[in-house]
């Protein structure tokens, strides 16, 4: 929420530029502190064992990640090509087909933890995701060169702050997220879906 909300005030020029990249990058460097403390603070929690040498896991782990970012690069690159032969904004390929195409790791990494009952990785996943995205992704990317906020992007950052509400009062009350919380938050997305395509 405090993420997006930054965003939005940064752009209120019409461009997030190398000042709000400064801002961006120091708060990135705040929230990794706090993580360094948080794990700091919870490792001495008992750990399950895999039975597996680390070099092989890491190994895993390389090899997960390179399969997923190429297999979300195809996607993107077919998809995107597929919404410019039919005439679709850039903002609405970027907003939908590459949003859903740079989720793809995100979704298949959240599903697997989900069913191993990994649920700190599930939700932390997308959570530290967004975070990261606008901290050091946009924030990397202003101190580079300027970047141009279409006004357009103001109501889509809020939807992004609703999103992020919507999820943290799914949990609130159970710590948990239920089908039915998610059907909900299907249905926002459906909705934002129908905006984008009348816009």
């Amino acid at each position: 929420l405090v993420t997006a909300a930054l965003l939005a005030m940064g752009a209120l020029d019409g461009s997030v530029g190398r000042a709000d990249g400064v801002i961006l990058w120091v708060l990135f460097l705040v929230y990794l502190v706090y993580l360094f403390m948080m794990a700091r603070k919870n490792k001495e929690e008992e750990e399950e064992q895999t039975g597996r040498a680390a070099w092989l896991l890491t190994v895993f782990v390389i090899l997960g990640i390179a399969l997923i970012v190429a297999g979300a690069d195809v996607s993107v690159d077919a998809a995107s090509e597929i919404a410019r032969m039919i005439g679709l904004s850039e903002r609405f390929i970027g907003l939908t087909i590459v949003a859903f195409g740079t989720s793809l790791p995100e979704l298949c990494t959240s599903v697997v933890a989900a069913a191993k009952g990994k649920a700190d990785l599930a939700i932390g996943n997308i959570v530290g995701s967004n975070i990261f995205n606008v901290l050091f992704v946009v924030g990397t990317t202003a101190l580079i060169i300027p970047v141009p906020f279409n006004p357009a992007f103001i109501i889509d950052t809020a939807v992004a702050a609703g999103a992020a509400l919507l999820l943290w009062l799914c949990v609130l009350p159970k710590k948990k997220l239920a089908r039915p919380d998610g059907l909900v938050m299907l249905a926002g997305y459906a909705g934002y879906f129908v905006y984008l395509m009348i816009k």
